[in-house]
């Protein structure tokens, strides 16, 4: 076992956290190791948007995805909510029985972390979901509020690119936005339209996707296909934005495929080293001043859970049991149906339009605490090419099915919501103590469970993505996709809380913890809310600026 010092700050995981932290520190002259368990990408190499084969490709994942994680029994569904569940006109419900099914936590394990298949959706939280329980009498407050995160919101959209409109629902702002915003599709422009018919206002989103060139990044060409790696290097993933100016800095040091097995400390509350496996697979043990945690809300207390001795036998940081509790998934539903005119709808950007009308906490009528959004969903879900349509859109086979896919093209039109998770207590990330990774570490195990007041927001979201389509002039539907029946999450929170209160939180403000002085958390596992269906990777980012700052004057006062 080798041994490396004289680092100032270790960070694990180089996502939407860590990369913004590892920015903000060696920008400052802290010297920073990143460790992340992922490869390296190749925007040029790796994203194959230009081969025949396109389409059956998704985010071209390196790593076994078998083995990240494990799923304790769901929930029973009841038969009054089969209204709910997914199904295609083809193929039929997704779950024929009456358990809900474990699907996927859409994680990727990379140098950029899930920023490198993110739509590029950049949201600040809406003011009043930092209040949750003062103001709703559900779930914590944040002890930050959002004039404190402002400034931090601003320097992440001018740094990355945001694009967005002038005025955006709900979050005031001291500057406009860095980037014109980006001109909803046509598809987009007439869901716009419908949508407006009933009441509802939509807008165009703020995405990290520059919509002019920025230094040596050139803007979006909107090839859609955002979900699947960007080549162009036009969305702002942390791959191309925040680590290369690290690195230039001369300060950071990224290293992949590195596999963190635990934290080490010692008995006056301080992480004294992390171990890991190298990317030779051979056992290492780095130090340093701060110890950052930025592997996101299942990988993160799962790695402080196995980081366990004789003298601290419930993992590094749970002395309040807390860590893993307060669990918050994604919340979603899709709607697609077919329109009348060929609307183009695979071009464009994905999730190019959006409503916010009900994402204030109390903003869903009928008592229901806790707001969503709509946004247009046709490219999220994979409506972008004729493989899609061969296999979801057009029946049979033959002379007619080619007829009907040329005749069919371009008409899918998909709304899509994401609402807020609230904390359940069943609901919580654990050990699982049969499954093991290779390393022989225990998995994280997921447990979830959809309450009523869940299942009411998620029917209010059908809904309103039923009726929208439906004013659009939509006569059929072909597909509707709900967590209701299967868990899919790509929005994780919540399982190292940060708060003022020790014993029912991790983290403090400035997501340090408690009892560890220099141990910081920074990813959405210190979000106490989740929003009303707000993409977490600026907040992330944005808290990430906030908590190096603090080190920085840590270190040096």
């Amino acid at each position: 076992m080798t041994t490396q010092t004289q680092f100032d700050v270790v960070i694990i995981g180089s996502g939407a956290g860590g990369g913004a932290s590892a920015w903000a520190l060696a920008n400052k002259g802290v010297k920073v190791l990143v460790l992340e368990a992922g490869p390296h990408y190749d925007p040029e190499q790796d994203y194959r948007l230009h081969s025949p084969e396109w389409e059956l490709q998704g985010f071209p994942d390196k790593l076994d995805k078998t083995r990240r994680y494990s799923f304790a029994r769901l929930q029973t569904l009841d038969r009054k909510y089969d209204h709910l569940r997914s199904w295609n006109h083809i193929s039929g419900r997704a779950v024929p029985g009456r358990v809900r099914r474990p699907g996927q936590y859409s994680h990727v394990q990379g140098v950029g972390g899930t920023t490198l298949h993110f739509t590029g959706e950049a949201h600040r939280l809406h003011p009043d979901s930092m209040n949750m329980k003062s103001r709703f009498g559900v779930g914590a407050d944040w002890p930050v509020d959002y004039q404190t995160l402002e400034p931090y919101y601003q320097q992440v959209e001018e740094f990355v690119g945001v694009a967005g409109p002038a005025n955006q629902t709900a979050r005031v702002r001291v500057n406009p936005f860095p980037q014109p915003v980006h001109s909803l599709s046509y598809a987009s422009q007439q869901l716009a339209r419908a949508g407006q018919s009933i009441g509802m206002r939509w807008e165009p989103n703020s995405l990290a996707v520059l919509s002019q060139a920025k230094d040596t990044r050139p803007g979006c060409n909107y090839c859609g296909q955002c979900q699947r790696g960007c080549p162009r290097r036009d969305k702002g993933s942390v791959d191309v934005t925040f680590l290369p100016a690290a690195v230039k800095s001369g300060h950071c040091t990224i290293r992949a495929r590195c596999q963190v097995n635990r934290l080490v400390a010692d008995d006056k509350k301080h992480v004294t080293a992390v171990e890991f496996l190298n990317e030779q697979g051979v056992a290492e043990t780095v130090t340093g001043k701060i110890v950052m945690v930025a592997c996101g809300a299942i990988e993160t207390p799962r790695l402080l859970l196995n980081s366990r001795s004789g003298t601290i036998p419930d993992g590094i940081g749970n002395e309040s049991r807390q860590v893993g509790r307060h669990f918050m998934e994604t919340l979603a539903w899709s709607s697609a149906g077919l329109h009348a005119e060929n609307l183009g709808s695979h071009r464009g950007l994905p999730a190019d339009g959006i409503c916010w009308d009900f994402n204030a906490p109390d903003a869903i009528p009928g008592g229901v605490i806790g707001g969503m959004r709509l946004s247009t969903f046709t490219l999220e879900n994979d409506f972008a090419g004729p493989v899609n349509y061969a296999t979801r859109v057009v029946k049979g086979w033959g002379v007619e099915h080619k007829r009907q896919m040329k005749q069919q093209l371009g008409h899918v039109i998909a709304i899509g919501a994401i609402g807020e998770s609230l904390p359940h207590k069943d609901s919580y990330i654990s050990l699982d103590r049969r499954q093991r990774d290779a390393l022989g570490r225990p998995l994280a195990q997921i447990h979830s469970f959809l309450d009523d007041m869940a299942v009411q927001r998620l029917a209010f979201m059908a809904q309103k993505s039923r009726a929208t389509l439906k004013a659009m002039g939509v006569k059929s539907l072909i597909e509707e996709t709900s967590t209701y029946d299967i868990f899919h999450s790509t929005h994780v929170f919540g399982t190292c809380r940060m708060g003022l209160d020790p014993t029912q939180s991790v983290v403090n403000d400035h997501c340090q913890h408690h009892h560890w002085k220099n141990l910081y958390i920074v990813d959405a596992s210190v979000f106490p809310s989740t929003g009303g269906g707000e993409a977490p990777s600026l907040t992330i980012e944005a808290l990430a600026l906030r908590t190096a700052e603090h080190i920085h004057a840590q270190l040096t006062s």
